[in-house]
């Protein structure tokens, strides 16, 4: 029994070396191809393009695929700029998502100050690293599946207009995910970590509102203003704030006041995001808010009407998923900062509002439990981990300490720090898919999560209605 006992654990001990070697041969051909990925990455943060008008964005990762042998579906969900890879057949079909929109007005250059470059645009939220690195991810596990003859499919989903266009909640309507077994993606962040927070729903729309214009000096009495609808909705909305849940966000710009001071507005737009923990809250706060629209334009003998831009869900978790990938992550680690990197990271760290957080940390991944349980954004790919099991991570593709949206956050996304946080991804993706294809059981784990989670009389029914993709709401 003793020489049966230790030839067993031999052959185990056996089988865990080759499979460490299997996964150091597919880092090591990730990070060699680390400038290529890097300049596919660069070449998407200098684009910059906004949701939906992705065109360039989208073209670069279908042809980097296309190339390495995937198979192109163009144009899914009725979305020029969306897609999906797939290469392989059969069971498990393990999906990847890809983001590559930008967000207006965060146009900066890749230096440690404050400097707009030509465009309006810049990538803000770091979806430029997020394309590559799940392109990159992809195709070392489309690689490794030719080499070792492993049976499945690997799906690469090209997803736009994440940032308030919810993208993925069209792809999710058409049905584009019904047939993967697990979705991975990943997201740019000041750390390594697997976040085990929930997201936030959210409800986006702008609220129009039509008067009549007039000279506002000599006969004011006879313009109805459309600015003062708005401004009469934003006042209610801000009263709303004390009688609302305080988990509850309401965040509103005024997108059209007026054209000159001297004429009453006859045309006047805000556009509102609601953001909460559970989405029934959303949804009644967003039908409180179309009151105050109402009430808005009664008062002021105008009229309105309001387009639902974006809706996605909050996050379903699945702790089985989040334990393998945070050993891929473990496994893989961090990176340290070379001595350029660190210069630019200390002139970041001294620019207005930033904190001083250890620079090391991107040396670091945050175990499971210390993850913020705390959720502060909201991502369309919650209502994809509606429909199927699904997990992420964050890496440190930022300066330790950098806030998601901000100039900072474009400007380490577009030098070396946002390419080496990517690479770190790529690999963590690229492991945790191989492994789902190697031990089915533990998808079968995960989908045992899922249904227990999402409850048997669950019926998905999307935020958005039933309008068609809102592809000019960055007009």
């Amino acid at each position: 029994m003793r020489t049966l006992f230790l030839i067993t654990l031999a052959l185990l001990h056996f089988s865990m070396l080759a499979q460490e070697a299997e996964k150091r041969k597919v880092i090591q051909k990730i990070q060699h191809r680390e400038n290529q990925y890097g300049q596919l990455a660069n070449q998407i943060w200098r684009l910059a393009e906004v949701g939906y008008k992705e065109k360039q964005s989208s073209a670069l990762l279908q042809e980097t695929l296309r190339k390495a042998g995937f198979s192109i579906e163009p144009g899914v969900a009725d979305i020029p700029t969306a897609f999906v890879a797939t290469f392989g057949q059969g069971k498990p079909v393990i999906g990847i998502m890809a983001e590559y929109d930008a967000l207006p007005g965060m146009s900066q250059d890749s230096i440690p100050i404050k400097r707009s470059l030509s465009g309006s645009a810049g990538h803000a939220c770091g979806h430029h690293l997020f394309g590559a690195g799940s392109v990159a991810a992809a195709i070392a596990v489309k690689e490794w599946m030719q080499e070792t003859g492993q049976k499945g499919t690997i799906k690469l989903y090209g997803c736009p207009a994440e940032e308030g266009g919810s993208g993925k909640v069209y792809m999710v309507r058409a049905g584009l995910f019904s047939t993967a077994d697990v979705m991975l993606h990943w997201h740019p962040n000041n750390q390594n970590v697997i976040s085990m927070s929930n997201s936030l729903a959210n409800k986006a729309g702008k609220f129009r509102f039509y008067g009549l214009s007039s000279h506002a000096a000599a006969s004011p009495e006879r313009g109805r203003s459309a600015l003062d609808a708005v401004e009469a909705m934003n006042y209610m909305a801000n009263m709303m704030r004390e009688h609302i849940p305080s988990t509850t966000r309401m965040h509103y710009v005024i997108t059209n006041g007026g054209k000159a001071p001297n004429i009453v507005p006859d045309f006047a737009e805000v556009y509102y995001y609601v953001r909460s923990p559970q989405r029934d809250v959303v949804m009644d706060v967003w039908d409180r808010l179309e009151n105050a629209a109402k009430g808005a334009a009664l008062g002021t003998g105008t009229k309105y009407e309001a387009e639902i831009i974006g809706g996605v869900y909050e996050m379903l978790p699945n702790d089985r998923l989040a334990s393998l990938m945070h050993s891929n992550l473990s496994w893989v680690g961090g990176y340290q900062l070379s001595p350029s990197e660190l210069a630019f990271a200390k002139q970041i760290q001294q620019s207005e509002g930033m904190p001083l957080v250890e620079l090391s940390s991107t040396n670091q991944v945050k175990g499971l439990k210390d993850a913020d349980n705390l959720a502060t954004g909201s991502t369309d790919v919650a209502d994809v981990s509606w429909m199927v099991p699904t997990i992420g991570l964050g890496t440190a593709t930022w300066v330790p300490g950098t806030s998601a949206h901000s100039w900072q956050a474009v400007a380490a996304g577009g030098m070396s720090i946002g390419r080496k946080g990517m690479m770190v991804a790529a690999k963590t993706l690229a492991l945790t898919t191989m492994d789902l294809f190697k031990h089915p059981e533990w998808i079968q784990e995960a989908k045992a999560e899922f249904d227990q989670r999402r409850g048997s009389n669950f019926v998905y029914k999307s935020l958005l209605g039933d309008r068609q993709p809102a592809l000019n709401y960055r007009d």
